[in-house]
């Protein structure tokens, strides 16, 4: 049976990204964080993302840009399985893409259940809250970076149920990141 990690970077005033999409305030911590991020990209599990993560994802990391700056994490990133869930993108040309268009929820429930990599929800906010809600994410990755931004969507703006977390463990990086690893409380 596979499990579904999610990992989300967030402000310490919890925000996953600014005002249309920021993200430009992550990843400045240095060599610590970039050891952390290349270990993970190793790890083969299928990413998987909405389809704003997917847009902004797939527009760098196949660039040569991407490879120069980052190539072990570029190199497991491209190679990865990717799992992007939408019901208005027709294309997912980066390597190893698919859509899925259905039912999200019953999806995940299915591809739990078959033997294979694990996965790695990335970001993408809205399907955090859905997955959460339903049940399905067995572990959260946080990552605190140590900044606050004014505006903003909050990491579970839109959950509907309490989520009721046990910290697994937790890390703190040189820079002052930190990274919070929680179950769900049974």
């Amino acid at each position: 049976m596979r499990i579904l990690n999610s990992f989300t970077f967030i402000t310490i005033n919890g925000l996953y990204k600014g005002l249309l999409e920021d993200i430009s305030w992550h990843g400045h911590g240095g060599g610590e964080e970039a050891d952390f991020a290349s270990k993970n990209a190793q790890s083969n599990h299928v990413l998987l993302f909405g389809r704003k993560t997917y847009d902004m994802m797939s527009a760098f990391w196949p660039t040569p840009m991407a490879a120069e700056s980052m190539p072990e994490i570029a190199k497991g990133i491209n190679s990865a399985e990717k799992i992007v869930f939408s019901r208005t993108l027709k294309v997912a040309d980066w390597n190893n893409a698919r859509i899925i268009g259905e039912d999200m929820i019953k999806k995940i429930k299915e591809l739990k259940k078959t033997e294979g990599n694990d996965m790695t929800l990335l970001g993408s906010g809205s399907i955090l809250s859905q997955l959460s809600d339903a049940g399905l994410i067995d572990q959260y990755d946080i990552m605190i970076d140590p900044v606050a931004i004014g505006q903003g969507a909050p990491i579970f703006q839109s959950i509907q149920n309490q989520l009721n977390l046990k910290l697994k463990s937790q890390r703190v990086f040189a820079s002052g990141t930190i990274l919070l690893q929680y179950v769900p409380r049974e």
